[in-house]
């Protein structure tokens, strides 16, 4: 697929200083488009704008922002001013891992706006835009664990399926319009979030935790097929058999069970 031919010449990528959001802005660089990049940390997301536009000659404006601000969207858009967003990924988000008891109000306000009210403003906005020249692509990250309740990342979790929800939602009203939408549902990803929780394995029928790159690779080909997928191969069937085959009770005491044995609760 030409990105450029088909949506335009401009991504803007939130989440974007590392691992899969460093792997979507790797991948749409090498597609020529020019990008705008943001981040909480200004650091990472400058060195890997300097290196994109350096090995692939495209142009990439950084914007360093803290998504959980209530303000977050509008800030965002008044920085972007007249420019023209083509393709728009969320990929950024809040963890928790733990008991809900234990978390505080004040985070969870923060995952809530960071992981569903800013993008959906966003989306929204340049939504419209891309309406009116119809044409674009929304691609925003979700995860396996929004596809039924998860013990021990329940705030998360919930953030997670309104996001696939919301994307399957916009894809069916925008897909006669010239705009593609798309959920992603990562499974395990070999980030420095992840990693950091030295996650331990469950068992040997454990899908196989996936690399950024895999994950785009595959979010590339399921953009304008797909109104949401599970990535890889094993988390696919996981997936299916806990959604299809299993009675969801027995679906949600495995995730349980599966987290609180993954991080030692």
């Amino acid at each position: 697929m030409n990105l450029t031919q088909k949506y335009g010449k401009t991504a803007l990528i939130a989440g974007a200083s590392e691992c899969i959001g460093a792997a979507f802005a790797t991948y749409l660089a090498a597609s020529g488009m020019d990008m705008i990049l943001i981040a909480r940390r200004p650091e990472p997301l400058q060195e890997l704008a300097d290196a994109l536009m350096k090995k692939y000659e495209v142009s990439a404006t950084c914007i360093s922002c803290d998504l959980s601000d209530p303000d977050a969207a509008q800030n965002l858009l008044n920085n972007l001013k007249d420019i023209e967003i083509n393709l728009f990924v969320y990929n950024a988000a809040l963890p928790y891992i733990g008991a809900f008891e234990n978390s505080t109000t004040e985070y969870n306000g923060k995952m809530a706006a960071t992981n569903m009210v800013t993008p959906m403003h966003l989306v929204h906005a340049l939504g419209k835009c891309m309406l009116e020249k119809g044409k674009g692509a929304v691609i925003l990250m979700a995860s396996l664990a929004g596809f039924q309740g998860s013990g021990y990342l329940s705030v998360y979790a919930a953030t997670k399926a309104f996001n696939r929800i919301f994307a399957e939602s916009l894809w069916y009203e925008w897909k006669d319009c010239g705009i593609d939408v798309l959920a992603c549902c990562a499974g395990a990803t070999a980030t420095p979030g992840f990693i950091n929780t030295h996650p331990e394995k469950t068992s040997l029928f454990a899908p196989k935790v996936q690399t950024p790159e895999a994950v785009v690779e595959e979010c590339f080909q399921q953009l304008g097929k797909s109104a949401s997928f599970v990535t890889g191969s094993g988390n696919k069937l996981a997936s299916f058999i806990m959604q299809r085959l299993m009675p969801r009770k027995l679906a949600i005491t495995i995730m349980g069970d599966t987290t609180k044995k993954m991080y030692r609760l």
